[in-house]
């Protein structure tokens, strides 16, 4: 049957995995780094992965397909959870439940457990802070995921002393922060931009709306991209 369906172009599409958080029938896979279409029939042609990607990569197409079979959707799901430990409408790696198991630190740790606080600004969240601030002046920017200092131990140390720290989590705040940051960018003189990110595909939202910030702020400034791995290495 002729019918509408999506079209990944795999020239634009950055692997950020967005678009196959947003298919809530796993019609999207990851594969070697790019998003694909598993199967016509998992698509309902509906497109809540379209206003997800960033690079314009989706779109819609009238072709020859499969009709969608919801049941078949139903059992990919199923067999989704079983392998991934979640419930089947989750859909996105990033909330795979995982066990970890933490250092034993007693012998490694040679200073006091009480360590100070390097965090010299307030708010943090990139929704509540301000375009313009004191501190953003001559600041090395620091803008990081959520879930990243709950990751890595040494956060405070490593990442946030001497800098003005943002966060965000483009999963849960759904919202693009590119205007925003772009806004602070260009309004204030920063030196350098620090992405602190984790290693799951939805973090990938964060550092391409950071990017979209530093393009559209018309400014170069010296940035970076630092990986973070759920048991809390860089990557």
């Amino acid at each position: 049957m002729i019918r509408q369906i999506i079209n990944i172009d795999e020239e634009k599409c950055n692997g950020c995995g967005a678009c196959a958080t947003a298919c809530h029938e796993g019609a999207i896979g990851m594969i070697d780094g790019k998003a694909k279409l598993l199967r016509d029939d998992y698509c309902d042609g509906l497109g809540d992965c379209l206003p997800q990607c960033p690079t314009g990569a989706i779109t819609f197409v009238q072709r020859e397909a499969l009709a969608y079979d919801e049941e078949a959707v139903k059992e990919h799901q199923r067999l989704q959870a079983m392998v991934q430990n979640q419930p089947p409408a989750g859909g996105c790696p990033g909330t795979r439940m995982r066990t970890l198991t933490p250092k034993d630190t007693a012998t490694e740790i040679t200073t006091s457990k009480k360590l100070p606080s390097q965090l010299g600004n307030w708010p943090v969240q990139i929704k509540l802070a301000p375009v313009n601030a004191p501190y953003f002046s001559g600041a090395r920017l620091l803008i990081a995921a959520d879930c990243t200092a709950y990751s890595y131990a040494n956060f405070h140390d490593e990442f946030i002393k001497g800098k003005v720290t943002l966060i965000g989590c483009p999963k849960l705040d759904s919202i693009d922060y590119s205007e925003k940051l772009t806004q602070i960018i260009a309004q204030n003189a920063i030196e350098s931009v620090t992405i602190v990110r984790m290693e799951v595909p939805c973090c990938g939202g964060l550092e391409m709306a950071v990017k979209k910030a530093l393009q559209d702020s018309g400014k170069f400034i010296p940035w970076q991209v630092v990986t973070l791995s759920i048991d809390g290495n860089i990557i």
